[in-house]
């Protein structure tokens, strides 16, 4: 064999990084020992893997085209490196969710994978829907837990479960009171959402259609819980997961409000590198997402 798998460790540790020295350090080598290993895989076969841009090593076509293959080979190496040695094949998982399902499904999801396999070792990653959907397809994340749609050709999307937003005021709001809104109504309140490039901010933008420029829109944060605390205080009205209001209905501290004339349903889906290695740890955490559905 022309390579060895340390050449791929470097080789895919610089296109994360686009760093030879941060990479050199992440896998605990020198710097000249790293260099030397790409610049002999890149000699051994005739091939440019990287581009110089200054100090940056940005892939090439041939790196892009690659990178999956080295991803796979490494994963499955090391797979295989811990059955010879009688461990378990977990290995580590790095998950990556969106706001709501990280804030309200994810850490019970975990803490139940855990108890199933003690010695699995799961890291989570939470923002919103397209920095989730990069780092799967830059094999940062060994997939994604999304709520907004998202098409991208390098990703197989699966539909996980339904969802629906629900628009909520305060407790002692005047609309607490005002039984169903109409379009009018909906037209005439200061909102609070999250910002652009969320899942929740899609399927707002989806419901709102036709309303959307007539809206006023007086803030957009990016954490459920800040805007939750926004409207506790009276300063508008929100929309947000059902998922991530439960709490808050049962308490009181917040109200649903009826909009029977807007759709808020949607979908959560899993994201996952279609050219990605699906190691034991991927795939029983996919089983227990299948399972996990109501």
């Amino acid at each position: 064999m022309r390579y060895s798998l340390r050449q791929l460790e470097v080789f895919l540790a610089t296109a994360k990084l686009e760093n030879i020295s941060r990479a050199a350090a992440g896998l605990a080598m020198s710097q000249s020992a790293a260099s030397g290993s790409l610049k002999e895989l890149e000699g051994q076969f005739g091939v440019k893997l990287f581009d110089r841009v200054g100090k940056r090593l940005q892939l090439s076509e041939l790196g892009r085209e690659l990178r999956p293959q080295a991803e796979n080979l490494l994963a499955q190496a090391r797979a295989f490196e811990q059955a010879l040695a009688g461990e378990s094949a977990m290995g580590r998982l790095h998950i990556g969710a969106t706001m709501t399902i990280g804030n309200y499904l994810a850490v019970s999801m975990i803490a139940d994978f855990r108890g199933r396999y003690p010695d699995s070792d799961v890291a989570l990653s939470v923002a919103n829907t397209e920095t989730i959907a990069e780092g799967v397809a830059g094999f940062e994340l060994d997939m994604g837990m999304i709520e907004g749609e998202f098409q991208h050709a390098e990703l197989d999307t699966l539909h996980w479960r339904d969802d629906e937003l629900v628009v909520f005021a305060a407790p002692a709001s005047p609309l607490a009171l005002a039984g169903t809104l109409d379009d009018r109504a909906l037209a005439s309140l200061p909102w609070i959402v999250r910002e652009r490039g969320s899942g929740t901010r899609q399927t707002f933008d989806r419901a709102m259609h036709g309303l959307l420029p007539d809206l006023d829109i007086a803030m957009e944060l990016q954490h459920t819980e800040a805007i939750k605390r926004a409207v506790e205080a009276g300063l508008g009205v929100g929309c947000l997961s059902r998922i991530s209001l439960v709490d808050a209905f049962r308490r009181g501290t917040l109200v649903p409000l009826e909009v029977p004339a807007r759709d808020f349903s949607r979908e959560l889906f899993l994201i996952t590198h279609r050219k990605k290695f699906h190691g034991v740890a991927l795939q029983r955490w996919l089983e227990l997402c299948g399972e996990s559905i109501d």
